[in-house]
């Protein structure tokens, strides 16, 4: 077993009401704590807190709220940070926010600690979504993530998809690491035929979409699927479980269109937000700049077939468990369609057995193989198979380093 390392990981844009990060920093410092090492968290909030979790520990540190984000906060204080990290002698660091927090490279530097970033979207397709042009989206993110290339020794990409940005600069020093669903709670026989009565009539299709409401995730794409397949004779109903800064604005438009349409904001209840997932027909993903998207595979994991992007990083997470369509309405509808006509349970136990190839402790195994720390925990289950897992090749679970040996050695 290796030696005990304090693994302090950084982000931002972290709220109470937001999903997919949260989740993915809650399941790897859970991993990292049973792997028998010290994670640590640093996240903005409203005020200072440190407190132990099931996660490790989890400092807070006041910070501002990004005006028209729903909720999200950032760490602005550069001067207390850097003390706090300085107080916390962390033996490797982890940071989950490419933009405001670029300057801890720099830091991990300069006191000998030995970094990563985690690349949780493409920046060219953030940006596009903001309205830059693709060549103007291009030449902004490129300059972006050479500059975070240089600054850490290593970046951590969930997904191929996520990858192809930084190998287009020639950054030598990615690895893959893809992120894992809870399969021990979230499955099929969720399924609750009260709850499905709540939300749909007999006979009608049920489509569920768990997103952000921002407008980098496209909602109003689901929307658009439901008018089309309205618009087509097929009844269907939409359930839209997420909170984010377009709520209001998409509420107002199915009053107006007459869509059928439930929003119930934000779910902090894990097993409520799981029964959703399994009661649905179909789960929606229409985010285009997503790197891997963990509500699509909690929906997959509960034997929900999803509908997602083409765009994103989903058909590699997907594959044939799914359908993806273009970035709107009516190819999102003829995807509902064409996952609608294969028998229910044939498509039910396709998504399961999809999500089944990306459990956390694979996840977890492959973000401390980008820290070169062999995993080993008490239930034996070890990495020491050398620095990146190379020969773990088994589907989509596996490490990839892009170029190891440059990391190692030109970017420390």
């Amino acid at each position: 077993m290796s030696s005990s390392l304090k693994i302090v990981r950084l982000a931002n844009f972290v709220a109470p009401a937001s999903g997919g990060l949260r989740t993915a920093l809650r399941e790897l410092g859970k991993g990292f704590k049973e792997a028998g090492h010290e994670p640590v968290l640093i996240v903005p909030g409203e005020r200072a807190t440190d407190r132990e979790t099931e996660q490790g520990r989890v400092i807070t540190l006041p910070g501002p709220l990004l005006p028209g984000t729903g909720g999200y906060r950032v760490l602005t204080d550069k001067k207390r940070v850097a003390r706090l990290l300085e107080e916390l002698a962390p033996d490797r660091l982890e940071v989950s926010d490419r933009t405001t927090l670029r300057w801890t490279g720099a830091w991990a530097r300069r006191h000998r600690v030995p970094a990563v970033m985690v690349s949780h979207e493409t920046a060219d397709g953030v940006l596009r979504t903001w309205g830059l042009s693709e060549n103007m989206s291009r030449r902004a993110s490129d300059v972006l993530n050479t500059r975070t290339a240089h600054t850490y020794a290593r970046v951590v990409c969930t997904t191929e998809f996520a990858e192809r940005e930084f190998v287009r600069i020639g950054a030598r020093n990615v690895v893959r690491a893809p992120l894992g669903v809870d399969l021990e709670h979230r499955y099929p026989a969720l399924r609750d035929p009260d709850l499905r009565a709540r939300h749909a009539r007999v006979g009608e299709t049920l489509l569920v979409m768990c997103s952000r409401l921002s407008v980098e995730k496209r909602p109003g794409t689901a929307l658009d699927a439901l008018e089309a397949l309205l618009r087509r004779g097929r009844r269907a109903v939409l359930v839209v479980a997420g909170e984010g800064p377009l709520r209001a604005r998409l509420e107002r438009r199915a009053r107006e269109r007459r869509l059928p349409v439930t929003f119930l904001g934000h779910i902090a209840d894990r097993a409520v937000l799981a029964s959703l997932q399994a009661t649905a027909d179909v789960a929606l993903a229409p985010g285009p700049a997503e790197t891997f998207g963990l509500a699509a595979l909690e929906a997959m994991a509960c034997g929900t077939p999803v509908v997602a992007s083409s765009s994103s990083a989903l058909p590699e997470v997907v594959g044939s468990a799914g359908a993806t369509a273009a970035d709107n309405g009516e190819a999102f509808a003829d995807a509902v369609r064409m996952i609608l006509e294969r028998p229910e349970r044939e498509r039910r136990e396709a998504a399961r057995a999809r999500a089944e190839l990306f459990g956390w402790k694979n996840a977890v195994e492959a973000f401390l193989a980008a820290h070169d720390v062999e995993p080993a925990g008490p239930d034996g289950w070890s990495g020491a198979d050398g620095a990146h897992g190379a020969d773990r090749s088994a589907g989509p679970a596996a490490v990839v380093p892009t170029a190891a040996a440059a990391a190692r050695e030109g970017l420390r």
